[in-house]
């Protein structure tokens, strides 16, 4: 808004820059290196338009242009410290990759022998040749493997494979939601694939099964509530019951885990995992590589050789093709012998302990008992029982807003800090990142200029150690 002493004449904003004219900064050409040109275009249209409704100093344009050049990435996502003691955090992208799966995204980038035979120089039929092998030598129970997009277009393939044009038969207290609204119902039904819904959403008995199978019938679906439990006045019909109705009828049996425990963990008693449901009878096993397999967001599929080699040959199979990126990616984090995700499960007491102690003494907070999650779709409501750092909760937003973001959790009215998923070397850098919102809390003056998130040409230069 025009202030009603200044005319046309005297209005600073009539001495605005061109465009053109601010194309030629050095600061403009330095970011050239790193930056599309439409990028630089459209960040010096936002600062021009905020010089125009009188939001900035005209004088100050071209320091805002060179400011915010300065600090922009040509990428979005940012690093964020995870202090909520939830493992895989679906918000921040589920778990952190291990370095050996890093460096291997890093040879992914560029020119690889994806699908090329090295020695005879044709092209190689045999996609993903490592990453399956790697598969199958850490779940022996399975003869084949295929790897897809992620878990739920792995769902899809499987029914669409082996049950085409036919009916899959699946309890009602399986018909889960996942993320996003999402449900398993409408993902299958939206092939050709029918569901037949048997049982009680509390209750379904192997009669259940039986009855209905018919002529029309392709596969039996197990799917895991890996979001939620149902606990009570329940029943459910185990895999190698019910591979034994299948194997009667030359049915398919299917099961959904989701998580991705390939193998028994103590650490989750209660979580069923790959290789006993192949043991047990199961066709084919499905489940996310980003879960509880810590690996990048992938959907494996396990089983017998002749039900893998029918879901390779449907054509959905090139609709859900996995890039080379995460291909190889997954080959690294199955071979790796360590990950976040069991870093954190696994994580020794009395470190955790003494390094929550040491976060309580810097940031003149208090420890508290704090039951942290495996979060992602695994071990549901399955306390990992733990400590945090109790701080006042109007800590919480100011942390999230943080450089870098700090995540806590708000529970009974504080600001929880929990150091089970921040890495060790990380510890100092949480400590300070707190001490300074305490700091600007105390001291109102010195809190930093509200920003708009939405609007990534407008935020401030970022300090150093949020890289």
């Amino acid at each position: 808004m025009v202030p009603e002493s200044l005319t046309p004449d005297t209005d600073p904003r009539r001495n605005i820059p061109k465009m053109d004219q601010l194309l030629q900064l050095p600061a403009v050409e330095h970011a050239r290196q790193r930056l599309a040109e439409h990028t630089i275009r459209a960040t010096i249209k936002n600062i021009l338009a905020d010089a125009r409704r009188g939001a900035i100093a005209v004088d100050s344009i071209e320091e805002r242009i060179t400011e915010n050049l300065r600090a922009q990435q040509p990428f979005s996502l940012q690093p964020v410290i995870n202090a909520t003691g939830v493992i895989i955090h679906t918000n921040l992208g589920r778990a952190p990759l291990p370095p050996a799966v890093v460096e291997a995204l890093q040879a992914a980038a560029s020119y690889t022998d994806v699908e090329m035979d090295l020695a005879s120089g044709k092209r190689s039929t045999n996609r993903g040749a490592g990453a399956t092998q790697a598969l199958l030598d850490a779940c022996p129970a399975a003869e084949d493997a295929l790897i897809v997009n992620n878990g739920a277009s792995a769902l899809l393939l499987a029914t669409a494979a082996l049950a085409p044009n036919q009916e899959v038969i699946i309890s009602r207290g399986e018909l889960i939601e996942i993320g996003a609204g999402f449900r398993l119902p409408e993902l299958i039904e939206s092939t050709a694939t029918r569901l037949r819904e048997i049982g009680a959403t509390n209750r379904t008995h192997l009669a259940d099964y039986a009855n209905a199978i018919t002529a029309d019938t392709g596969a039996i679906l197990k799917v895991h509530p890996s979001n939620f439990r149902m606990e009570g006045f329940t029943a459910a019909v185990g895999v190698g019951t019910l591979r034994e109705l299948t194997r009667a009828h030359g049915k398919y049996l299917l099961v959904d885990l989701g998580s991705g425990l390939l193998t028994h963990d103590p650490a989750l008693p209660e979580e069923p995992d790959i290789h006993s449901q192949l043991a047990a009878g199961a066709d084919v096993v499905i489940a996310s590589g980003d879960k509880l397999l810590g690996g990048p967001q992938a959907g494996i599929v396990l089983g017998r050789a002749e039900a893998i080699a029918k879901m390779k040959k449907h054509p959905l199979a090139r609709a859900v093709r996995i890039d080379k990126l995460r291909l190889n990616a997954l080959h690294a984090a199955v071979a790796t012998p360590s990950n976040a995700v069991q870093d954190a499960l696994h994580i020794d007491p009395q470190r955790y302990r003494e390094r929550t102690q040491a976060l309580a003494d810097a940031v003149d907070g208090r420890v508290r008992t704090h039951d942290g999650r495996v979060g992602g779709g695994g071990a549901p409501e399955y306390p990992l029982p733990g400590v945090a750092v109790a701080l006042p909760e109007s800590l919480a937003a100011p942390l999230r807003q943080a450089s870098p973001p700090v995540i806590a959790r708000v529970h009974d009215g504080q600001c929880l800090v929990d150091v089970r998923c921040v890495p060790e070397n990380q510890d100092e850098l949480l400590a300070q990142t707190i001490r300074g919102v305490q700091a600007q809390q105390a001291n109102p003056a010195n809190r930093p200029t509200q920003t708009n998130p939405a609007n990534p040409a407008k935020q401030p230069p970022q300090p150093q150690e949020a890289n």
